[in-house]
């Protein structure tokens, strides 16, 4: 069964993705600090079928030494097969435009960090030459918007890093991809208006991540309709996309 490391295990939708692996009687450790959260994440696990469910307690956007605490990470579960990259911050667009420090700390948490950890875990797997890495971006990241364009940003220099981690995989053992879902029902997303048929459970997205960490495209849109959704949205013209997004 896959060994399994969830950075930002957490998040809703690494939860719900860590309960997929949980049924298939997988080796999971879970990565984040919040001890007890973290705690009661894995028992939930346990009792769901995980063979071995375990945490390790870090400030995942302390990422200075990422490739020796990925080690760490490996070392601790026994190896490894699958790693999710989950966590990240919408942060406040409105503070972040006048606040210098607020928007460093989105593109710290969202890019900065995550990259130092994507390109550990990419050297990790070329060295084993098999295995996968997921990383959960945003269609945010697909057209900037005034509402969200800091965190888009982030998540869009994400996303080509781990599009360029997958070429380079291409004729190799490993792979990687960028999941990017849409809106989705998670406490990031508490005060928006969350009726209508294009938000997300958390449930719905971890299916898709699951799925790409075996097989698929490098990019992979949760659920799937915002693939063609985001390709409308990218080729409005300006005045159109203007208009619609006052």
């Amino acid at each position: 069964m896959a060994r399994v490391i969830i950075l930002g295990a957490t998040s809703a939708i690494a939860e719900a993705t860590a309960r997929l692996y949980a049924q298939e009687g997988a080796d999971i450790l879970l990565v984040g600090r919040r001890a007890e959260r973290l705690n009661a994440i894995a028992a939930d696990l346990r009792a769901r079928g995980a063979a071995r469910a375990g945490i390790a307690l870090w400030d995942l956007e302390q990422a200075k030494d990422a490739a020796q605490k990925f080690a760490e990470f490996v070392a601790a579960l026994g190896g490894f097969d699958h790693a999710l990259l989950a966590y990240g911050t919408l942060g406040d667009q409105s503070d972040a435009e006048r606040n210098p420090p607020a928007a460093e700390a989105i593109l710290n948490v969202n890019f900065n960090s995550a990259a130092d950890w994507v390109l550990a875990i990419a050297n990790a797997l070329e060295r084993q030459g098999r295995g996968s890495l997921v990383v959960l971006g945003s269609v945010a990241g697909d057209r900037g918007r005034r509402a969200n364009c800091i965190y888009g940003a982030a998540k869009a220099g994400l996303a080509t890093l781990v599009e360029g981690i997958a070429h380079r995989f291409a004729s190799k053992g490993p792979r990687a991809v960028v999941v990017k879902p849409g809106p989705t029902i998670t406490p990031m997303t508490d005060g928006f208006n969350r009726k209508g048929l294009l938000w997300a459970t958390p449930e719905r997205v971890a299916l898709a991540v699951r799925r790409a960490a075996d097989r698929g495209a490098p990019v992979v849109y949760a659920p799937w309709f915002w693939r063609f959704i985001v390709l409308i949205i990218r080729h409005l013209p300006a005045p159109v996309f203007n208009w619609i997004n006052k």
